[in-house]
């Protein structure tokens, strides 16, 4: 999963940040509006964080203009600013949550995970491939028996595939929803983390179920032959 934090106070956006990347997804953090925008137009996010009290344009314009151009994932507001109307103003614009400063960061948590499962019913709790299973709110992954250790973003890709099984994923796509966007030298990034997950995943001899289309990208399927 992907997330976008836009938050221009130096020390909540980075702990922001900070805290979901331990919970697995993959972060972008800017501190302006127009930088929003231009991301939110450009990236196709799972979730956007959205402070209202922002340089260039604040979040109620970001957010009005991310749906007047067709943008449809979650949007959770956080803001300063407790007044009914301002709240009300909010969710009217378009925004799906919204949250008032100060906040605990365990509530924050529990909004992105409601509004994540929401965003589409394919937003399962436990998915299943052959014999591969994965609980996305324990983050534990099995493979028949053996409970399968990951990284963070070993877990993120198997997690990304096993959404789109049977579907062809080229790196661009892979990156855009499982690493950060300054991420550097992405296709090699993605190649060695693919190489790592089959081992693990195949550590016992178990057949081999990410198949690389060549010129293409990967492919969640059964074992061929």
């Amino acid at each position: 999963m992907r997330i976008l934090i836009v938050e221009d106070d130096a020390d909540l956006g980075p702990g922001l940040k900070q805290g979901l990347e331990v919970n697995t997804y993959a972060v972008d953090l800017v501190a302006d509006g127009r930088e929003a925008l231009s991301l939110g137009l450009a990236i196709p996010y799972d979730l956007i964080i959205l402070d209202v009290l922002l340089p260039q344009l604040n979040g109620f314009e970001v957010c009005h203009q991310l749906r007047n151009r067709g943008r449809t994932m979650p949007i959770l507001l956080l803001t300063a600013l407790d007044k009914i109307d301002q709240r009300v103003k909010g969710l009217d614009l378009g925004a799906d949550d919204y949250l008032i400063k100060p906040f605990a960061f365990r509530e924050l948590e529990a909004r992105v995970r409601a509004l994540l499962r929401r965003e589409s019913p394919s937003k399962l709790a436990t998915l299943c491939f052959m014999d591969i299973v994965l609980n996305t709110q324990t983050q534990e992954v099995r493979r028949q028996d053996r409970v399968i250790p990951l990284s963070s973003k070993e877990y993120r890709l198997l997690e990304f595939l096993m959404r789109h099984p049977h579907h062809v994923l080229s790196r661009l796509t892979i990156a855009e929803h499982v690493w950060n966007y300054d991420a550097e030298h992405l296709s090699n990034v993605i190649d060695v983390h693919i190489y790592g997950l089959r081992r693990k995943l195949c550590e016992h001899n178990e057949p081999n179920v990410i198949h690389t289309i060549r010129s293409e990208g990967y492919q969640l399927k059964e074992p061929q032959g």
